[in-house]
Parts: C-alpha cells; structure tokens; sequence
C-alpha cells in the first residue's frame, strides 16, 4: 500500500471505491492497523469510497519517537484528507481513532460530514496509568501487554469461534513498534476533549460494546450527552473490538447512518 507525507510523519494508506463517490476516512484504535476495518467495509457496498490509514506509529506508518497529543493525530488525519484532495468526509474511528475523530471534528466542524464513534471516550484516566502502559511497552515490547490486551478486546465466546481473526489481530498487534505505541500511550492519558465536545456540529453517531471494559456505555452515553445531534446504539455480544467482533452489525448501522447524512 502507498504511503504520503504528512507533516514530518509518512503515513500508510488505502483509498479503494468508485471515484466521486462520498469518502469514508477510518481512524484505527491503539494497537491495530487499517486491516482491523477490512470485514466492515463490505457494508459500504459501491455508494461510497473507504479511506483508511494507519495510525503514525503503527502498521506501515512511521514512528515520532517524540511526545504527541490527540490534537496531533487529528492534524495527521487532517493532513492526509488534504494531501489526497478530500475537502470533507465521513469520519469514522474506534478507541484513539474515535479520539481522533472528536478532536477534528471539534476543531474543524467544517470538515466531517458525519462522524462515527465507536467505542471510545472524550476522557480515559489516568495519566500514570497510561505512563505505566507506556513504560511496560518500551521495556519489554508488545508481547507483555497482548493477552491482557486481546481479553478486553473480544468477549471469550468470540475469541473461541473466531480463532483466525483472533490470531491475525494478534500478529498485528505484536508487530506494532513500541514507540509508537507508547506515544499514543501518553496521549491518551493527558487527553480530556470533554470541553470541546460541544463544537462537534456534525450528525454524529456513537456505538458501544455492551461487554466493552475498556470503554463502557456509560462513556457512549456521556459522549452523546455532550454532542449536539449524536445518536446511541450499543450492541450486545460485543466487546472493545467491535468493528472486527460484530462487524456486520457495526457496518449495518454504520450504512444506514451514513444514508441518511450522505
């Protein structure tokens, strides 16, 4: 897949669908890479044309061993969205990509059409927590976080039936550059988009894993508490990964939302 500069960062990208059609720009969580979109993106069908892209420091995308915030990720969105040409465009992102999405989309409420939330948070504490994260990453690489990490992401019974979803999620994860990760680690624990959600003036829609211990509904229902214009749907027999977990369903009500707002 190509790469583009970004500010001082390249970035991995994919750009596939009809040309002329409605964008659709995909911010992936801590941890994974654009493929954790790819049994998603069938829901687009041929209405639209799906943007996604690797989080710097993770998959194909370069590491900034340097400290980042959650305003600094949305600039990279931003950034390649204007290097591809794209004026606006549906923004969709799950955990620090939903992060991503509410910081663009509360600086520049011009620029989403839409945006989608999926399992995320305006607020996740604490800070030492995330340093203790970040350190552990460094230290010892992301082999010592996975299985802690995996248990959050998937509930056990998906875990069972889906072993080869799993594993390549696994992979991914394993192969993710610590200090990237622990860059984002340290955004995350100083981020707080609580005050800006209010500027967030596009049709916006959140999803949350009812078994999410990571982001809970009760983060959802605070983040459509504090969004004008933000609807809620939670889905059972889900946990933090849902875009890979319940995939169909997520990209269901994902389709219908953007249908409505396209």
């Amino acid at each position: 897949m190509p790469q583009i500069r970004v500010g001082d960062v390249d970035l991995r990208y994919e750009l596939a669908g009809p040309e002329g059609a409605p964008v659709v720009a995909f911010s992936n969580s801590l941890g994974a890479t654009l493929e954790m979109w790819d049994a998603l993106l069938p829901a687009l069908g041929g209405g639209y044309r799906a943007l996604r892209y690797d989080t710097r420091g993770h998959g194909g995308s370069a590491t900034r061993d340097a400290p980042a915030e959650i305003a600094d990720l949305a600039g990279d969105l931003a950034g390649l969205l204007d290097a591809l040409g794209i004026g606006r465009a549906h923004l969709v992102g799950l955990s620090l990509g939903g992060m991503t999405v509410q910081a663009l989309a509360s600086a520049d409420p011009g620029r989403p059409l839409s945006a989608t939330l999926m399992a995320t948070a305006a607020h996740l504490p604490s800070a030492e927590t995330w340093n203790e994260r970040a350190a552990t990453v460094r230290a010892q690489g992301p082999g010592a976080l996975v299985e802690a990490t995996l248990g959050r992401w998937f509930t056990p019974g998906f875990a069972q039936r889906s072993t080869e979803a799993v594993a390549a999620v696994r992979a991914r994860f394993l192969a993710c550059d610590a200090a990237g990760y622990a860059v984002c680690c340290g955004a995350i624990g100083r981020m707080d988009l609580r005050p800006a959600l209010s500027a967030i003036t596009a049709p916006t829609l959140v999803i949350a894993g009812r078994d999410d211990p990571s982001t809970p509904p009760a983060m959802a229902e605070a983040l459509c508490a504090g969004i004008p214009h933000a609807e809620l749907v939670v889905l059972p027999r889900a946990a933090h990964l849902l875009a890979v977990e319940r995939a169909e369903a997520a990209g269901a009500y994902l389709r219908a939302f953007l249908d409505r707002h396209a």
